[in-house]
């Protein structure tokens, strides 16, 4: 805390009180300066935006500009706003910290990718009945729609649902996964 700039500030507070603008206009901008970069300093994690406390706290000053003394200092006044705007907004953040997905995906692990060879997808298939081999290959492998399907094999679409679901069901029974 510099001397010289807490008697001009007080200066400039006490001139803005008997009504001066300009002063009051000067001060504002310099003691914003000061919060914002105090904020930075105390501001470590983030979940909190300096911009918030530096804004909460030219308010509070604005609102309560007539509770400070005119004799005394005016940097821990200011000083003492700005640290209690910032224990509300850690209050109101809470023990949540908000990071940005960007800056953490590179340290995920990927999950490894199964990859399933045409031979096994063609020794799944072989172990179905033939109807159901060719409506779950259609769907699974190839892509298509119930509906497509119902067209190409020429079957209610109900049918190749029941087709469908009877496969799968196979398939996992023969693999264990049911």
């Amino acid at each position: 805390m510099n001397g010289r700039e807490d008697k001009e500030l007080a200066d400039l507070l006490r001139a803005s009180i008997a009504g001066d603008e300009r002063s009051y206009a000067v001060f504002l901008d310099r003691t914003a300066r000061l919060v914002r970069a105090y904020a930075r300093r105390k501001i470590l994690q983030g979940g909190v935006d300096p911009e918030d406390i530096v804004q909460e706290t030219l308010l509070a000053i604005h609102l309560k500009r007539h509770t400070w003394l005119p004799d005394a200092a005016v940097l821990p006044w200011v000083y003492a706003i700005a640290r209690f705007k910032l224990i509300d907004a850690f209050r109101r953040r809470g023990r949540h910290v908000e990071i940005e997905i960007a800056e953490i995906e590179e340290t995920w692990a990927q999950p490894e990718a199964e990859t399933v060879s045409d031979r096994d997808i063609g020794r799944v298939l072989d172990s179905l009945a033939p109807g159901q081999r060719s409506v779950v290959a259609a769907i699974a492998v190839e892509g298509c729609s119930i509906a497509d399907t119902a067209r190409k094999f020429g079957m209610k679409e109900t049918a190749v649902r029941v087709a469908l679901h009877r496969g799968l069901a196979a398939i996992a029974r023969r693999f264990g996964r049911e």
